[in-house]
């Protein structure tokens, strides 16, 4: 796992599995890999035990890791999938309103849209 900043707005085991997740759609997490042991995630983050099983219990619950005795939590083989079509739907139901609605609101045309972001820091 890499550094998280934890922010004030969501739970702590939330933030942990919607990075979890979002290793997992990036790739970094692949069907079958193992995830870092409930004591190793508590001690690199310094978080309670309790809250890093809640936020693996969330994704086996989900069916995205599984449990395997005395072996550890592992990635399933239809995790990447599952995720997929759900972060779609999501999109689509939550976020792309939004980015539609500021789209029309600024008036932007499919060209603008399509068109290469501009430099950063006003580069001219």
């Amino acid at each position: 796992m890499t550094a998280i900043q934890w922010s004030d707005g969501a739970p702590i085991y939330r933030q942990l599995k919607e990075r979890v997740i979002a290793m997992m759609l990036d790739g970094l997490l692949k069907p079958g890999d193992a995830l870092p042991s409930v004591r190793q995630v508590a001690a690199e983050y310094q978080l309670n035990p309790i809250t890093v099983s809640r936020a693996y219990q969330e994704l086996a619950d989900e069916a995205l890791v599984e449990k395997r005795r005395g072996l550890g939590m592992y990635v399933t083989e239809e995790a990447a999938r599952k995720l997929l079509v759900n972060e779609r739907e999501r999109f689509l139901r939550e976020e792309w309103p939004v980015v539609l609605e500021r789209i029309q609101r600024l008036g932007l045309s499919m060209q603008e849209l399509m068109a290469p972001a501009p430099a950063v820091g006003g580069a001219q």
